[in-house]
């Protein structure tokens, strides 16, 4: 697995030992310090990041890819809106949502469904999968699975993610979070289907007619 795909994995994992190590400053120990419900979700997040980081390592080899910096962009983007996310924000504490177990129940259930339709998208997806922009060697256009009602499902359901973290958090600073990643997955988006369609030309340029790409019936 390349460096680079251990990004998300590499944040969580610093969200969690930092959280639970007692000699940092107050300040920076004040940011780390997540209510039980949070450290659910981030328990969530650990999980998904763990397999995420393992099925990566069956990726087929890369034809074309994106640029190194355009990579990196991406990696800061949705890891920095990652900790924004989940820690404790100074001046963004104001609460938008009433602390309410109904919706950290809610919450918790959503990001867990769409930790699941990742892993089924992933599956599908095989080892044309990257975290890169990329067209694999021998690479494929995939229409099974979740692939059927959207062009981008492994999208949708981390977007589905941060709105089910975002749920058990009812901080302000969870809606701003989720704002930057998706214009951090509207880029990649753009980027990924201007190289499908390069490499598949009319067959994507069918399936993009045919098929909503993160929500069925809006976008």
């Amino acid at each position: 697995m390349k460096t680079r795909d251990k990004g998300l994995l590499q944040a969580i994992v610093a969200i969690v030992i930092i959280a639970g190590w007692r000699y940092v400053p107050p300040a920076v120990g004040q940011m780390f310090k997540l209510p039980f419900p949070m450290k659910l979700s981030m328990l969530l997040w650990l999980i998904f990041s763990i397999y995420w980081s393992i099925a990566a390592k069956k990726s087929a080899a890369t034809s074309s890819a994106e640029s190194t910096g355009s990579r990196q962009l991406h990696v800061i983007l949705v890891n920095g809106a990652l900790l924004l996310l989940v820690l404790t924000i100074p001046g963004l504490t104001y609460r938008f949502l009433p602390a309410s177990n109904v919706l950290i129940a809610a919450g918790l259930s959503i990001q867990a469904a769409f930790i699941l339709l990742a892993v089924w998208a992933r599956v599908n997806l095989g080892r044309n999968w990257s975290g890169e922009v990329r067209i694999a060697k021998e690479h494929e256009l995939v229409r099974t699975g979740p692939y059927r009602f959207v062009r981008h499902p492994i999208y949708t359901a981390i977007l589905g993610m941060y709105c089910g973290t975002m749920l058990v958090s009812g901080e302000i600073h969870a809606p701003i979070a989720l704002v930057i990643v998706t214009l951090a997955y509207w880029r990649k988006i753009r980027l990924e289907e201007r190289a499908l369609a390069e490499t598949f030309g009319t067959d994507f340029d069918l399936y993009r007619r045919e098929t909503p790409a993160l929500i069925p019936g809006v976008y």
